[in-house]
């Protein structure tokens, strides 16, 4: 259960799909959509993590001290009142395999939402790349706090890595620790062919046909105005909120001065990754990287 700018309750009739009901079996996965405060349906989904499900066989469950996995054997505790809000890259949604990998992982050490941004998905609306995203990410982030979570660790994917520095510069109390990964520090770069690629899939109609009916992104055809606060711009305003910038050093889309100058504004409260081999955003994150995040959440929030 929802609710949208007016404080109307907003419900869903869509079913949780197959792959969270076996991650969560046992605990009370919900799935529904979720209402902005600019009245856009966003499709979220709920897993209480602790409970993680390989093959239909337990991999690691929540016990009172922590966890433990198939062999009894202590492992990285749950934090009961800790909760991973993921935010996507460009292109994907709640469903994409990529997506619900990072949830797995992350479900081992609290619990986690995963929505669609706006055009993506089975969300409404249309895709702003990153601009009025920051919406469907507050939206997210006050479901888990009415679902009773005190400690909120907001992690994005290249546009969703730009999101979540936007939404806690704008509002820096309503979450317990960033982490930002594969993101642009600045706007409009188009220094490398895949944003060269992804430009035209923007700002041209046939680009953005493609995107409607190749890459399932459902693409705003207004233009910025204004142009919202760029990523290296609303770092600073993060603080002291702790903030992790991970980024990989055969990045194709964002050479490692992006992740730099985040690095740079953020100063003494900020920590930056370079991960050696890997290429961009939640395709591209390895499981390790994705333990060693959650390692971090948990010192920093848990």
């Amino acid at each position: 259960m929802g609710t949208d700018g007016a404080g109307h309750v907003a419900r869903s009739t869509i079913r949780p799909y197959s792959e969270t009901l076996n991650v969560t079996r046992g605990g009370a996965p919900m799935r529904m959509f979720l209402h902005t405060a600019d009245g856009v349906a966003i499709d979220s989904v709920y897993e209480p993590g602790g409970v993680v499900y390989d093959s239909g066989k337990v991999v690691y469950e929540r016990v009172d001290e922590g966890a433990r996995n198939g062999s009894g054997n202590a492992i990285s505790g749950v934090s009961q009142g800790l909760v991973f809000v993921i935010a996507h890259g460009f292109t994907g949604d709640a469903d994409r395999p990529h997506v619900r990998r990072v949830a797995r992982v992350f479900a081992r050490y609290g619990a986690v939402v995963t929505f669609s941004f706006r055009g993506h998905g089975r969300s409404g609306g249309r895709s702003t790349v990153g601009d009025r995203e920051v919406l469907d990410l507050a939206a997210a982030v006050a479901w888990a706090r009415e679902l009773g979570h005190t400690r909120v660790v907001t992690v994005g994917f290249s546009m969703g890595g730009s999101v979540v520095l936007r939404h806690a510069a704008l509002d820096a109390s309503g979450v317990e620790a960033v982490v930002s990964v594969s993101a642009p520090a600045r706007w409009f770069y188009r220094g490398t062919a895949p944003m060269r690629r992804l430009h035209w899939l923007v700002t041209r109609p046939s680009g953005r046909l493609v995107g409607r009916y190749g890459l399932r992104t459902r693409i705003h055809h207004r233009q910025w105005d204004p142009v919202p606060l760029s990523p290296v711009g609303a770092v600073p305003r993060i603080a002291p909120t702790p903030l992790l910038v991970v980024h990989g050093d055969q990045d194709a889309y964002f050479p490692l001065d992006h992740p730099r100058m985040l690095a740079d504004a953020a100063g003494e409260h900020g920590e930056l990754w370079v991960e050696h081999g890997m290429g961009h955003a939640e395709n591209a994150a390895p499981e390790p990287l994705l333990r060693r995040i959650g390692d971090w959440a948990v010192a920093r929030a848990g």
